[in-house]
């Protein structure tokens, strides 16, 4: 039987979706390999397990959980989520700056999504016209390319280091990410840039203060001279809360208003809130799209387009996650007993990331700066040559476009240079 005949039932859009998840392919390389009993390592996943392997748990989060009334698992959210969870959405991306900002005249609207890639699938949905592009760093996470494609987008990219060294920017290219911007936003009627910061999926890069600020003064730019195309600054704060600056972007914002830096009225910032990684409850899908404007008009509309495209894709979030969530932060106990567990995670990921760079530098193993979250990054042209000859090590690592994303959040800690040494084995070759 010829399989593309017999599959004539999918629509055009659907015959085009084939592959496998390449993460979850070098996982099950992994698995197989230890299975078999080799002294294998796991720098696949994107989950932060513990030293011994197993999946890191706040058990904080965890008793309160289990603590709650079954009728809070049981049944639906409001559409656009609870009051207190959205409360709540807005503190986890603002931080301590939330107050401040309010007073300098900026608002803030939440809408409850089915982990950040709800968000992202929001933001992809409404802030962007079919055909148009969206502006990424030339290394990301793979699947934001399938959130656009599913949504009738393109993409455009930027490099993500400046390709010749730069002093006061090291971290960003400036003149590049201008002149894209500047080529979307003449030739599209919105503009819309996605920004994984700070600890960036794959490389653990986190932008500066002042690498911040020269990237919201081009945005800002950009939206004030090209003031009839819309303009959204979308924060993937995925892995913020493991950053050394968390809530970097809410004070640079802060600063720039400070400074009498005009908010142009077709400017919108927007940050995609994961409690995947925060809060260690990847599988109960909770997360938010958190939104920022002077006019408290403009965000009342976009909770209403927010909560039709939500009912109109998964119909509400899930609830137990922002019933518990909401309540645990609600008091100093509960928000310290949680700040307290996740800094013993922040200390995990940050003994072995130091690890790391050291064997890295020691064996002279040219890996890209990396600063905070759950990865570090080798940059190569022969990514999955490298992977596989990582793998005859027993090293298992992820190829991506451009380079090895190697998963810190899963290597225990005594497994750190036996890492090192395989890429310096590699790279020597």
């Amino acid at each position: 039987m010829d399989v593309e005949n017999g599959m004539q039932f999918l629509s055009h859009d659907a015959m085009g979706k084939t592959g496998n998840d390449v993460i979850f392919s070098w996982f099950a390389r992994y698995q197989n390999a230890a299975a078999a009993g080799a002294d294998a390592v796991n720098g696949t996943v994107g989950a932060l397990l513990e030293d011994e392997g197993t999946l890191a748990i706040n058990t904080v989060v965890d008793a309160a959980l289990r603590e709650a009334p079954p009728v809070e698992f049981a049944a639906y959210a409001p559409l656009r989520g609870l009051p207190s969870f959205l409360d709540l959405a807005q503190t986890l991306a603002l931080g301590e700056t939330r107050s401040p900002l309010l007073e300098l005249g900026v608002c803030a609207t939440a809408t409850a999504t089915p982990g950040g890639s709800g968000a992202l699938y929001l933001a992809a949905k409404n802030f962007v016209n079919e055909g148009e592009s969206v502006l990424l760093r030339d290394r990301h996470w793979g699947p934001y390319a399938g959130f656009l494609a599913g949504c009738g987008l393109e993409t455009s990219t930027y490099p993500l280091l400046p390709e010749t060294e730069d002093e006061a920017h090291p971290h960003f290219d400036a003149k590049a990410f201008s002149v894209a911007l500047e080529k979307l936003a003449s030739q599209q009627k919105n503009v819309m840039t996605w920004l994984n910061d700070p600890a960036h999926n794959p490389t653990g890069l986190s932008l500066p203060a002042e690498s911040r600020y020269e990237l919201l003064n081009l945005f800002m730019e950009s939206a004030a001279k090209n003031e009839h195309v819309g303009h959204t600054l979308l924060l993937d704060a995925a892995y913020h809360l493991y950053a050394d600056e968390p809530h970097g972007w809410a004070e640079t914002i802060h600063e720039a208003l400070e400074r009498g830096l005009p908010w142009p009225e077709n400017l919108l910032i927007t940050f995609a809130v994961s409690l995947s990684k925060s809060h260690t409850i990847y599988g109960l899908r909770t997360g938010a799209l958190v939104s920022l404007h002077p006019d408290e008009a403009v965000l009342e509309r976009l909770d209403d387009v927010m909560g039709v495209t939500g009912r109109q894709t998964w119909s509400a979030a899930p609830r137990i996650a922002q019933f518990v969530l909401s309540g645990l932060h609600s008091t100093a106990e509960g928000g310290q007993a949680w700040s307290h567990e996740c800094e013993r995670l922040t200390h995990l990921l940050t003994e072995r990331r130091e690890a790391f760079i050291s064997a890295c530098q020691r064996l002279d193993v040219p890996v890209n700066p990396s600063h905070d979250g759950f990865f570090a990054w080798y940059e190569c042209d022969n990514p999955t040559e490298v992977a596989e000859a990582c793998a005859d090590q027993h090293v298992y690592l992820v190829p991506l476009k451009g380079g090895i994303r190697i998963g810190l959040c899963a290597i225990p800690l005594a497994k750190i240079e036996q890492v090192a040494q395989a890429l310096s084995r590699v790279s020597q070759e």
